[in-house]
C-alpha cells in the first residue's frame, strides 16, 4: 500500500516557504504522494443558520496552481482529493490537469467528485442539480481531450468542434479517481473510475461496501484489481498505535493507497504538521 500525506489545506497558512518545506519534508520522509482538497469559495455562515461545514474562514489553496508550484519543488505524485468537477469548465480542467501532468513528468492523479456546496455552484454559474449527470459526460470529454490531438464532440453539456489541447499529458491519459459513497457513485466508479476515495472507517460496513464495489466492477466487465482504493487515516482518530491499527485494517480490506491527515487536532504551526507526519511514518515503518 502506498502511503501519502493529506496537504493540511486549512491550517498550513499562506507562506509559500512553509508550503515548500512541508512538501519537501513529506518527500524526504519517504511518502509517495500528496493529496489536496478543493474548495473555490467558502460560505459566510452568518445568515445560514445551522451551517456546519467549511466557511469563508477556512483557507483553501487552489489545487492546480498549488501543484504547479510543487511540481518544481518535489517529485511526489500529486493528487486532487477531490476536484469538484461539475462546478468547473471541463475543457479548462483538462488543460490545467494536462499542464500539471507535464510539469510533474506524468505524476498527476485527478480525483473528482460532485461536491455538496450549492453556494459554490451558484457563484460559478453551474447547475447544482445536474451535477451527477454532468460528471459522467465530463469524464468522457476529459479522456478524449487528453488522448486526441483534435476532438469533435456533441453531448448534453458539451460541444467541441475540431479543437484540442497542447501540450497533451505525458501518457496521453491521466488516472481519474472518484470520491463519494452512495450506490450511484459506486456504480459510476465501477464503470468509469480508475480508483475510489472511500470515507469512513475500515470496519465490517466498509468491508461490505468494498465487496459491493467489486461486484459492480465485475458487472461492468472489468477486473476489480484494476481499480485502486485510497483510504484516509486522521491523527484525530487516536494515538500512534491506533493510527497504525487503522492503516493495517485498511490494507487488509484491500486499500491500495492511504494518506495521513493531520488537520483537526489543534496544530497552529506548519512544523507541527511536519512533526506529525514524521511520527506516523516512523510508527508504520516500525
Amino acid at each position: 500500500m502506498q502511503i501519502g500525506v493529506t496537504f493540511p489545506q486549512t491550517e498550513i497558512g499562506a507562506d509559500p516557504v512553509a508550503i515548500r518545506d512541508y512538501a519537501q519534508a513529506a518527500e524526504e520522509l519517504g511518502y509517495s504522494h500528496l493529496l489536496a482538497f478543493d474548495h473555490v469559495l467558502g460560505a459566510d455562515p452568518t445568515n445560514r443558520p445551522g451551517w456546519q461545514r467549511y466557511s469563508h474562514r477556512h483557507m483553501f489553496h487552489e489545487p492546480f496552481v498549488l501543484f504547479g508550484y510543487l511540481a518544481a519543488l518535489t517529485k511526489l505524485e500529486l493528487v486532487t482529493g477531490v476536484i469538484i468537477l461539475p462546478q468547473r469548465q471541463t475543457a479548462l480542467v483538462a488543460k490545467q490537469a494536462a499542464e500539471v501532468d507535464v510539469l510533474t513528468g506524468g505524476k498527476l492523479r485527478l480525483g473528482i467528485g460532485v461536491g455538496w456546496n450549492e453556494v459554490e455552484y451558484e457563484a460559478l454559474d453551474k447547475d447544482f442539480h445536474q451535477r451527477g449527470r454532468a460528471i459522467e459526460e465530463q469524464v468522457e470529454v476529459l479522456r478524449l481531450l487528453w488522448s486526441q490531438e483534435v476532438v469533435s464532440y456533441t453531448g448534453k453539456f458539451h460541444k467541441i468542434t475540431e479543437a484540442g489541447l497542447n501540450p497533451l499529458p505525458v501518457h496521453r491519459s491521466i488516472p481519474i479517481w472518484i470520491g463519494g459513497g452512495t450506490e450511484v457513485v459506486l456504480k459510476r466508479i465501477a464503470r468509469l473510475g480508475d480508483g475510489w476515495f472511500p470515507q469512513g472507517k475500515p470496519n465490517e460496513q466498509m468491508h461490505a461496501t468494498f465487496e459491493r464495489l467489486r461486484g459492480y466492477i465485475r458487472e461492468a466487465g472489468r477486473d476489480p484489481a484494476s481499480v485502486g482504493i485510497e483510504a484516509r487515516v486522521s491523527v484525530s482518530e487516536g494515538n500512534l498505535d491506533e493510527l497504525v491499527r487503522l492503516t493495517n485494517a485498511w490494507r487488509d480490506l484491500g486499500a491500495t493507497h492511504a494518506t495521513i491527515n493531520t488537520m483537526g487536532v489543534g496544530y497552529t504551526k506548519p512544523d507541527e504538521h511536519i512533526e506529525a507526519i514524521r511520527r506516523y511514518k516512523e510508527a508504520i515503518a516500525g
